[in-house]
């Protein structure tokens, strides 16, 4: 009964049949750099030239004469145009690692002399280790490749014309180590890799060389991952039913705050923790707090070797003469439930 009601926790707080993501650009003037992106190479060369430019785009309902309809609308450009041969600007998006999905947009090749390419970068492990599907106007063809260790793999695909100038739609579809991508809504590349598969990673938008390439539309269909923290809060918060509150945060490496990777209310993962969560994650310090409707509890998760990894923040109902020895009583059984599957930062992050 409880697993049960966990479940059901779980499925309020994160989808368990897909989320979607649109990555929208409307809300950028031209000339603009999308934010929530970084600007990478693959390769040689300077990071591309990310920008927001005007174009005609597709609408997706079609006029009864079968011609397009067409919106000027905001969309995603490579503007930079270094013409060497092992020069792959990117715009990966930060923040967000998908597991399976589906992915489509739209691309348009521009200009270029030396490549006239547009594609997607996905399950990004780093600027050495990604899988690419990208398509080619010069050399007229749709081809994928894997990356791994800055050693390019053996291209898979097939040569077609691909027009410039013009909107063509790309489909990635990623479900574990099978990979799937069309064009113009026809399949065109079905592996999988089996040697040594990435399961997860980011994503980004992908050109070659001198290419100057538009993108538009894109949406991400994907199944949420739901790190072991957030499981183990949901979990618990089912045990101990009458807590008001439970946080967990970890230090974060970039900014050196605590920053919450578990609780009860999804949109406060990815906040800061408060001091008191900081000094708990770097000395071990047990704090209480009290305030008129509640008691706050704030403990250690320590690894195997005793050293703190993580501050657990209980927040208790309070009631008339409400004591730090008692709210201490009640705060650390839920403490030592999450601590008994905890050895390791891993276990509540991976």
């Amino acid at each position: 009964m409880q697993r049960m009601c966990w479940l059901l926790l779980l499925s309020f707080c994160f989808p368990l049949f897909g989320a979607e993501k649109l990555l929208d650009f409307s809300q950028y003037t031209e000339g603009e750099t999308p934010k929530g992106f970084r600007s990478a190479v693959m390769g040689e060369g300077k990071p591309g030239d990310w920008k927001i430019v005007l174009d005609e785009v597709p609408s997706a309902f079609q006029s009864l004469n079968s011609q397009p309809n067409l919106n000027r609308k905001a969309v995603l450009a490579q503007l930079s145009q270094d013409k060497a041969d092992e020069h792959f600007p990117v715009f990966i998006q930060e923040g967000e690692v998908y597991g399976d999905f589906t992915l489509t947009t739209k691309i348009k090749t521009v200009r270029g002399e030396a490549e006239q390419m547009a594609g997607i970068a996905f399950r990004v492990q780093n600027e050495t280790n990604y899988y690419v599907v990208r398509a080619s106007t010069l050399g007229s063809t749709f081809k994928f490749y894997k990356v791994a260790n800055g050693e390019r793999g053996v291209p898979v695909g097939v040569d077609i014309p691909i027009s410039s100038n013009s909107w063509h739609d790309l489909q990635v579809e990623c479900k574990g180590d099978k990979i799937r991508c069309s064009l113009d809504g026809k399949e065109h590349i079905s592996l999988r890799d089996k040697a040594s598969p990435y399961l997860s990673g980011k994503v980004g938008f992908w050109t070659k060389s001198d290419s100057v390439s538009y993108f538009s539309d894109t949406k991400i269909i994907y199944k949420p991952h739901i790190a072991p923290a957030q499981a183990m809060v949901a979990e618990t918060l089912t045990t101990y039913n009458k807590l008001l509150d439970l946080k967990l945060s970890v230090l974060d490496a970039g900014t050196q705050k605590a920053k919450i990777i578990a609780c009860k209310d999804p949109a406060n993962l990815g906040e800061s923790g408060q001091e008191s969560d900081l000094d708990t994650l770097r000395k071990g310090t047990i704090y209480y707090g009290k305030d008129k409707d509640a008691a706050t509890v704030v403990m250690p998760l320590r690894d195997r070797n005793g050293e703190p990894i993580a501050a657990v923040r209980v927040r208790l109902k309070s009631f008339p003469g409400q004591m730090e020895q008692n709210a201490f009583a009640r705060a650390t059984p839920v403490v030592k439930s999450l601590q008994s599957r905890v050895q390791t930062l891993s276990d509540l992050t991976d």
